[in-house]
């Protein structure tokens, strides 16, 4: 018996990962995250499967459930959004289940800011604009340590991804503007690759305004630098005739006559 901790990506089933969907259709448990994955994700489910949905479990429920699957010795689908390793709340999970000496396996999934960057055919690392995605959230319920404030990483004006920051969006222009600048780009994208995706683009000066009246409040991953609207921008050295890597040696001009 195993837990597949597994990452259902962004939304839509299509961005499974192979590996991902042949475990849920697999497993005769499958114990998922239905406040952010969307029952058609699960829908390959085989027929016969305990289809649960966590989103109104405690953590304790949660574990019951997977003890009881252990007992059984039936695999378990443990379904979570986007990634399960960032922001996935499973480390919590999975030191319960080392406790518990049941084994695990992590599956990993297509991020929500992976997949935003997609939906927004960006590049988040252009040479000699961004070379560094922080992957971060504005301080809400949840503390922040001492030495990731939001304040403190825009020094670096790398790209940033916020996660579960779009209810404290105005609270994370003000603190953004002094170092990024008010025209700095911002893109939101509310509930990537659903049906229903919407994508709203602005500035540190103006993208609360526009959320605001698009009434958005939940689901959504926010963009924000200059890696968004740049585009004067150096070509990589990876392709560059006089560039030379393990796969093909530099090429010169020879000039003489």
């Amino acid at each position: 018996m195993k837990v597949f901790i597994i990452g259902a990506g962004p939304g839509d089933p299509k961005l499974l990962t192979l590996r991902a969907a042949e475990l849920i259709a697999a497993c005769p448990v499958v114990l998922y995250t239905g406040s952010l994955v969307p029952r058609a994700a699960i829908r390959m489910a085989r027929p016969d499967a305990k289809v649960l949905d966590s989103s109104g479990m405690t953590l304790d429920e949660i574990i019951d459930i997977i003890k009881e699957a252990h007992r059984a010795e039936h695999d378990v689908a443990r379904v979570h959004t986007g990634d399960p390793l960032i922001f996935g709340s499973t480390a919590e999970q999975m030191r319960r289940m080392d406790e518990l000496a049941i084994p695990y396996e992590v599956i990993p999934g297509v991020s929500s800011f992976t997949a935003a960057a997609a939906a927004l055919g960006k590049e988040l690392t252009l040479p000699e604009v961004s070379q560094t995605v922080i992957l971060t959230r504005a301080e809400g319920r949840t503390p922040m340590p001492e030495r990731e404030k939001l304040v403190d990483l825009a020094r670096h004006n790398a790209t940033l991804a916020l996660f579960l920051s779009i209810t404290l969006l105005r609270e994370v222009t003000q603190l953004l503007i002094p170092e990024y600048g008010e025209d700095c780009p911002v893109a939101v994208v509310h509930k990537v690759s659903w049906p229903d995706q919407r994508i709203l683009t602005g500035t540190l000066g103006d993208i609360t305004a526009r959320v605001r009246q698009a009434g958005i409040k939940t689901q959504s991953i926010i963009l924000i630098g200059r890696a968004l609207n740049t585009k004067e921008f150096a070509d990589s050295r990876l392709y560059a005739p006089d560039f030379s890597h393990g796969y093909r040696r530099a090429r010169t001009t020879d000039h003489a006559e």
